[in-house]
């Protein structure tokens, strides 16, 4: 992944070196998805329920995210003014404070999600120093602290070098996936994967199963919109699209055969005991010790490689959003070496505090991992929402009038999928989205008096804020009072 400081200037203005082609952003969007999710499914599914309920909730999520990714393609072709996909096309098509909103929430999600890697990254040397215990020690903590400041160094040094460690990770990062499939296939068994099929001794119905897997299987699609982020760079307009889709159908097929096969070695209640990462620990049951070495090397590739990814589309989405004055002006500030530095300074920070906070946490990785994926829903369906909005008026189907009503479709089912996934997240989630989102106001406030504007548009606006100040307040109150735990 290569990243280049947003500009007034045309885009032809760059060097051609700095270009991204269509095999670039192919491996921004599976470098983006292939991070710490995809090692963790063997236990957070098997916790949840067996095969069938898996492959029901893959196809819900599958085909769920294979529109949001059409829409996005969609977008990227007709609307190729719109730069940083995410948040630009909620601001295009609800107004400026929903789009910072998206922007805020694509923002401080995707910092959790980097919280989320270190919490796996100490995890992950846990099962060999247990210093570390399940990566929210004191150790584990200030290790974590460390690397964040490390990258955090490199990353101002230049992008091009970031670029370099990217480009060779992502292929990397697959090889023991690859193997972990490979063996498990050789290691099937029939019987063990027919006593698991409906989740053995779990209770509740196949639906409540599906259900209790739904904000997973978001965190591990994340990634799926990394080309629209950076659409502004891509040597042809159109390869943003194609990307995005070759991205989501390599990384899905991976994601499955992950989550299915381990059934076929190991009862699903043997499964869902194993400390995370559970990929290691299910292929050291399967061929020995070597078996956890292997992925959790792996692994820490992988996770840093989604990190270092990960890191730079937080800065670049918050220095897109305060180029277009959706944000306060002193995130729009560069280095000498064209790095959004103001932005990556505050990110980091975040990233910080919110690491510090695990310490107090049950289990850390989980809850990261959960309200990374609440805190992009919101933008996703704001985006999907777009996409129904620009059918439904048919203002850009004049060149293919004909493709209208499929779009409208596409973006309909993606738009019921995300707001399904909302509920299925349950309330906590929402609360704790709205604990984040009420305060992150601030920096509207401070963006809109930058510029000598009213804060709110309407009263449709001020309604959004109302609605989430109330959330925040019962947010906070839950956590004081229990109701909530983290």
């Amino acid at each position: 992944m290569t990243t280049q400081a947003y500009s007034d200037a045309p885009v032809a203005a760059a060097p051609s070196t700095q270009k991204l082609s269509l095999f670039a952003l192919t491996m921004m969007v599976v470098g983006g998805m292939v991070g710490a999710g995809i090692f963790s499914l063997p236990r957070t599914f098997a916790g949840a329920t067996g095969p069938i309920g898996a492959l029901i909730a893959w196809l819900i999520a599958g085909t769920g995210m294979y529109m949001l990714a059409r829409v996005f393609q969609s977008l990227a072709e007709r609307k190729p003014d719109l730069d940083a996909g995410v948040f630009a096309y909620a601001k295009a098509g609800f107004g400026d404070y929903p789009g910072f909103l998206s922007a805020f929430g694509y923002w401080i999600g995707s910092c959790i999600g980097n919280v989320s890697y270190w919490v796996l990254i100490k995890s992950t040397l846990g099962a060999f120093f247990p210093v570390f215990g399940e990566g929210n020690t004191v150790v584990a903590i200030v290790v974590a602290s460390i690397g964040i400041w490390l990258f955090h160094v490199m990353i101002l040094r230049g992008t091009q070098q970031a670029a370099f460690i990217n480009s060779i990770v992502t292929v990397a990062k697959v090889v023991p996936i690859l193997v972990f499939i490979l063996i498990l296939f050789f290691a099937f068994r029939l019987d063990l994967f027919s006593f698991n099929l409906y989740g053995g001794d779990l209770t509740g119905s196949v639906l409540e199963q599906v259900r209790a897997t739904m904000l997973v299987t978001v965190f591990v699609f994340l990634g799926i919109e990394g080309a629209s982020v950076y659409s502004r760079f891509a040597r042809e307009r159109s390869d943003v699209g194609r990307a995005t889709i070759m991205g989501f159908v390599m990384v899905t097929a991976l994601m499955v055969l992950v989550t299915i096969l381990p059934y076929a070695v190991l009862q699903r209640a043997e499964i869902a005991g194993m400390r995370q990462p559970s990929m290691a620990a299910v292929l050291e049951a399967v061929v020995g010790h070597w078996g956890a070495v292997f992925v959790s090397i792996g692994l820490l590739v992988s996770v840093l490689g989604a990190y270092l990814a990960w890191s730079l589309i937080c800065a670049e989405v918050m220095f897109a959003a305060a180029r277009t004055k959706d944000m306060p002006a002193v995130f729009a500030r560069e280095n000498a070496n064209k790095v959004p530095s103001a932005a990556l300074w505050a990110t980091n920070i975040v990233v910080q505090i919110i690491v510090i906070t695990t310490y107090w946490s049950r289990d850390a990785f989980a809850l990261m991992l959960n309200l990374t994926s609440a805190m992009n829903l919101i933008p996703f369906l704001l985006v999907a929402t777009y996409g129904v909005k620009l059918a439904r008026r048919g203002e850009i189907y004049e060149l293919r009038p004909g493709e209208r009503r499929r779009d409208l479709i596409i973006a309909a089912i993606a738009m019921i999928y995300t707001a399904f996934l909302l509920w299925a997240g349950g309330l906590k989630f929402i609360l704790l989205g709205a604990v984040l989102y009420a305060p992150g106001t601030a920096l509207y406030f401070w963006a809109r008096r930058e510029q000598g504007k009213p804060v709110f548009a309407g009263l449709w606006e001020w309604l959004i804020f109302i609605v989430a100040v109330i959330g925040a307040v019962i947010g906070v109150y839950a956590l004081v009072t229990g109701y909530i735990t983290i």
